[in-house]
Formats: structure tokens, sequence, C-alpha cells
């Protein structure tokens, strides 16, 4: 059986996994009807879902991984697990935060490029109070930060700028200044961990407004344009550098 030929997914938590590979879950996860997460089962206590992150998909047993990279687990909540990988392409993921590019408007929908496979569609209603009447002014190469509320391989993927209760959180088109540019997905999880150090220490160089898109986007803008310039060479190089020459890159800008 698969499961036989399966490693318990703990044990492999930080290693290298490869497409194919089966990772067994503790027995007291079950499968859910949706199909996309999996839940404790009834004789265990209440504390959450496990999710299954991107490189992983449902199998039985357990979960199997797509993608060539490091697992990755989470505790928090129900926990969660997913492959660290280096992919250059976007595959969007429900519930993932990016920054799409406005490419036309059909109709009472927009199109974004979200650096998928294919466009993303955006109801003019789906910005915090916007009505028929009141419609939000989105013109064709507006930046926009919204969530995807639909995203699988047999539907359009389909984003929202507002959450469960109607507010923007955030969410909505991003100012004309700034500078867009694209890194790789790994870095962008590793910018978007709680308590950052790259970001804690760029905050101290220079004060500076900075977006995160899960699909390898990001937009800063900073006070004078070659703060913002500094600032964008520095998260691109990063990901190459180590912390110590990192912290010296940073030191030499600040004048320490």
């Amino acid at each position: 059986m698969a499961a036989e030929r399966g490693t318990a997914a703990e044990a492999l938590v930080g290693k290298v996994v490869l497409p194919g590979d089966l990772l067994l879950l503790p027995a007291h996860y079950d499968e859910d009807a949706e199909g996309e997460r999996l839940r404790l089962s009834a004789g265990a206590a209440p504390q959450g879902r496990l999710l299954c992150g991107p490189g992983l998909r449902r199998s039985g047993a357990g979960l199997l991984v797509t993608k060539c990279g490091l697992l990755r687990h989470r505790p928090a909540g129900g926990g969660a697990y997913w492959v660290d990988s280096q992919q250059k392409r976007y595959v969007p993921v429900k519930g993932d935060h990016v920054i799409g590019i406005v490419t036309a408007k059909v109709g009472d929908l927009f199109r974004l490029d979200v650096g998928g496979s294919e466009p993303a569609s955006l109801s003019y209603l789906a910005f915090e109070g916007a009505t028929k009447r009141n419609r939000p002014n989105v013109q064709v190469g507006d930046l926009v930060y919204g969530q995807f509320v639909v995203a699988n391989k047999d539907m359009e993927p389909e984003m929202v700028c507002i959450d469960s209760s109607g507010k923007s959180s955030g969410m909505g088109i991003i100012g004309q200044d700034g500078f867009l540019f694209k890194v790789s997905l790994g870095l962008i999880r590793k910018l978007l961990a709680p308590k950052c150090e790259i970001i804690q220490e760029l905050s101290q160089l220079y004060p500076f407004e900075l977006v995160l898109g899960m699909n390898g986007r990001i937009w800063v803008k900073a006070k004078t344009v070659q703060q913002t310039l500094i600032i964008v060479n520095i998260l691109e190089a990063c990901e190459y550098m180590t912390a110590e020459q990192r912290k010296q890159a940073l030191a030499k800008l600040s004048g320490n």
C-alpha cells in the first residue's frame, strides 16, 4: 500500500522532499469533506484545522508532494505544512494576498495580471463602499493589492479587495508613485515571516511604505527616488547575502 511507503511528515520538516513523496500524518488527523484541509477527528480536542499549503495535496493517508523543495511546518492553530521551493511561476492559492496589474475592463469585471498562467478577475463591487452608483476609480495599468477567494485548476482565479466583514483591511488600489519589482517566491515567504529581521533592519535605515504580494511582487516607496532604489537593491540582494553581509551593507549605507 502507498501508506506503507510514506514517511512521517514531522520527520521530514526542514529536509528536501521530492514530487511523489507521501507524507504520513499522525493518526488523529482526518480528511474533511472539502478535500483541501484536514481536521482533527472527533476523538481529539478541536484545536483547529491542519492546512495543506503550496507544494502539497491531499492523498489518502497523508499529503502528496507535488514540488521539489524544503518541507515547512507551522504548528500554530491547527498547523500547516507546505513546501518552500524556488519556483518562478506563481500558482494562485485561495487566501493568498497578491499584487495584480489591471490589464483590461470587461463589463463589470477587471482582468488582472497576477503572474500566473491566466489572469484573475476582480468585480467592481469587491471594494469597500462600492455600489452600482459609487464605482471605484480603477484604470488599466493600476496596481491592486487583493486576496484570492477562488483559486483552483478548474475555475478562473477571482480576487477581492475586502475581508469577510466588508472592510478593505489595507487592500485596494496601490498609489501611483513607488517602485514595483519581482523576487522569488521563497524570498517573499521569508519577508512575510513574523518579525522578519530584514524588514526590521531596513526600517531603521529609512522610513518607507512596503506592500508584499505572495505572487513574488513587491511595491516600495521611500521619501526620495534614491532611497527607494537603495531599498529595492537591498531586498533583491538579500536573498543571496548572509545576515552578517546584510548588516555590513546597511551599516555602510547608514554611515556607521
